[in-house]
């Protein structure tokens, strides 16, 4: 599953298209990239651009738009009202598929490194990538801006991370680091008051409301700060505001850490304060791109609620998390432009996963070697976890067992899981499949070449050994899954659960050929003799456990 970083520069350039055009197509060149969105501002003279890739694409797009903004931005002729400091103001990294923050923070790291080093430019870490603590704030870093930085960075403690400790005065400095995925949701409720709005939106965000007395008057601590309530919601931000287009007012929100203060959990304080108040959240809105992960465990959450299972498809769980925080009230969601996963997959090609039934089988059936018997393999595996969970999904809803929904649920999950892990594979076998034939038709003129042609070819095998190998691993896994149903889940469905056993054993034993297929021609003997003992210790222990589960289904169904 391919990670998947954002990353949001902020270039001190709002007004010459000219400019701000050439930064974005430095950063479009870099394939992989998807470019999201382009914000000029004009009074800020600042644009901000959200682009969306792999760890290493998304660094050379943004070294890219760096070094084109150091080129065209003057900054001894900015002015705007947004606080900066150099021709990229800050170039924030945010996680958000299949990687960690750490790994996010160890990208920009490398960026900043680079530069600095290359493109002579002073860069300061910020949030997540910075270690001193004491200077990992945006606005600390910031303080002095632009006309004061050439006194700050000769001061010791205000010494660069990276590149030069003298200030540039025509591209000045930049701030880079790792931050949380900021997402940004309003919240309507029925009434126009902003006042009724401010007041949930004192009552969620984490910085709450200033505490007053009973005159109403602000109340003063003993260092003459103002005294808060805290509020309810860790990391995010909150106010009310009316919306003339809709009629209504909203709580406008911005969650700086969804991962502590999920969307859904958002959406239900926002409930329960209006509640309180005598009125009534009525729907929301989603600003912007939300990750795949926070409309996932909003769909659960509120399946869960219900005490129904939560082991169904993505696309169940958004509709049920759209639905349930009314995000199509004031306008259609589509998952397709909304979620950044999805985004960045429209206008794929050639995903085999993407094919209906028909022509995914007519595909196999032509004359090309591809997809082969390792996709199939795949796919049988991720048929198997799918009778699987629905016998799962089965058992969760079936009368009488009310009960044991939460039981049931979970195992649906796994299997979730695991069928999406085995539907990525079929395509990635595929891949491994033609990174071979790629590997074949590089040029062999030269000693040089065929030593390179060699090595790639060995690399492509290794890679062609190592993905069947994963779907054998994979697929191994679902028999606990399909052994459970078999033994405990709706009894009415124990067929539909040995089925789903017999497509995890094809899928073992189908992808083992393939592993041993390649390993023929795969040089390193050490790792080829290790591999294929793993691969016919998965195979022995397969016969063993679909043969101790078919005679479980033969006793089910004599009885």
């Amino acid at each position: 599953m391919k990670q998947l970083i954002e990353c949001v520069p902020n270039f001190s350039e709002g007004n010459n298209l000219e400019i701000i055009n050439q930064i974005t197509d430095a950063i479009a060149s870099v394939e992989g990239i998807k470019l999201l969105n382009v914000d000029p501002g004009k009074a800020t003279n600042r644009t901000v651009v959200t682009f969306v890739g792999e760890p290493q694409a998304a660094t050379e797009a943004a070294f890219r738009g760096i070094s084109k903004a150091a080129e065209l931005i003057d900054m001894t002729q900015h002015k705007g009202e947004h606080p900066r400091m150099g021709a990229t103001d800050v170039c924030p990294f945010i996680p958000v598929a299949n990687i960690t923050m750490e790994e996010t923070a160890a990208w920009s790291k490398k960026l900043a490194e680079r530069v600095g080093a290359e493109l002579s430019i002073p860069v300061y870490l910020y949030e997540e990538s910075q270690s001193d603590k004491s200077r990992s704030n945006l606005s600390v870093i910031r303080a002095g801006e632009y006309e004061g930085f050439a006194k700050k960075i000769v001061q010791p403690e205000w010494k660069p991370d990276f590149g030069p400790s003298q200030f540039p005065a025509k591209h000045g400095a930049t701030v880079m680091g790792a931050r949380d995925f900021l997402i940004a949701y309003n919240v309507n409720i029925n009434s126009k008051s902003v006042k009724r709005a401010n007041s949930i939106a004192f009552d969620i965000r984490e910085a709450g409301r200033i505490k007053k007395d009973e005159n109403g008057k602000n109340i003063i601590d003993a260092n003459g700060n103002e005294v808060r309530i805290p509020g309810k919601l860790k990391g995010v931000k909150a106010i009310g505001w009316y919306i003339e287009e809709y009629g209504v007012a909203q709580v406008s929100i911005n969650i700086t850490q969804f991962k502590d203060t999920p969307l859904h959990i958002v959406f239900d304080e926002c409930c329960n304060s209006a509640y309180a108040r005598g009125y009534r959240v009525t729907g929301s809105e989603m600003v912007g791109l939300v990750p795949l992960s926070a409309m996932i465990d909003a769909g659960k959450y509120f399946l869960e609620k219900q005490k129904l299972s939560s082991g169904v498809s993505d696309a169940e769980l958004i509709h049920i998390a759209v639905k349930s925080m009314g995000l199509d009230e004031l306008g259609p969601f589509d998952p397709n432009k909304k979620i950044i996963e999805y985004v960045m997959n429209e206008g794929l090609q050639g995903q085999l996963i993407k094919m209906d039934l028909t022509k995914f089988a007519d595909e196999t059936a032509s004359e090309s070697p591809a997809p082969g018997g390792g996709s199939i393999a795949a796919y049988a595996g991720a048929l198997g976890a799918s009778l699987g969970t629905m016998v799962a999904n089965l058992s969760s809803s079936k009368s009488g067992w009310e009960t044991r929904w939460k039981e049931f649920s979970n195992w649906a999950n796994k299997g979730q899981k695991l069928k999406n892990q085995l539907l990525a594979l079929v395509d990635e076998d595929t891949n491994a499949f033609n990174g071979i034939m790629n590997a074949f038709k590089l040029p062999k003129n030269t000693a040089e070449e065929k030593s390179t042609r060699t090595q790639a070819i060995q690399a492509a095998t290794k890679y062609a050994m190592d993905i069947p190998f994963k779907t054998m691993e994979v697929a191994y896994e679902c028999f606990d899954l399909v052994e459970y149903m078999v033994a405990n889940g709706n009894p009415n469905s124990v067929t539909d659960a040995a089925v789903g056993g017999l497509c995890i054993r094809t899928a073992i034993l189908g992808a083992g050929l393939n592993v041993k297929v390649n390993a023929a021609s795969f040089k390193d003997e050490n790792y080829k003799t290790e591999l294929l003992g793993k691969v016919d210790k998965l195979i022995a222990d397969t016969e063993i456990r679909e043969k101790a589960m078919m005679e479980k289904v033969k006793a089910a169904i004599e009885n």
